[in-house]
């Protein structure tokens, strides 16, 4: 579980390459919050860095448990997600 400040605005990875990349390449990467609604945080921006993705999260309510879900298409059509539980807690 990763902790996150409501007033924090702070990058969450995911590192694809360790067993998945062999010689692909992330063509796509989508992120998602879940529950969404006002006291989830918000993916302020998005980005593939080479084997990583990365996502800047703002906000959130304290008290609140979500799940931030990262959705990626390698360059040989497979795809997969991987999932971060995220507790937001005034720090």
């Amino acid at each position: 579980m990763f902790l996150k400040d409501p007033d924090a605005i702070i990058d969450y990875a995911i590192d694809w390459a360790g067993g998945y990349l062999a010689g692909q390449t992330i063509a796509a990467s989508a992120w998602s919050v879940a529950p969404a609604g006002p006291a989830a945080p918000t993916v302020l921006a998005a980005v593939i860095d080479g084997g990583r993705t990365v996502a800047t999260l703002a906000g959130g309510t304290a008290g609140t448990v979500c799940r931030v879900t990262n959705r990626v298409t390698f360059s040989d059509g497979r795809s997969d997600e991987r999932s971060l539980t995220l507790r937001i807690d005034a720090r």
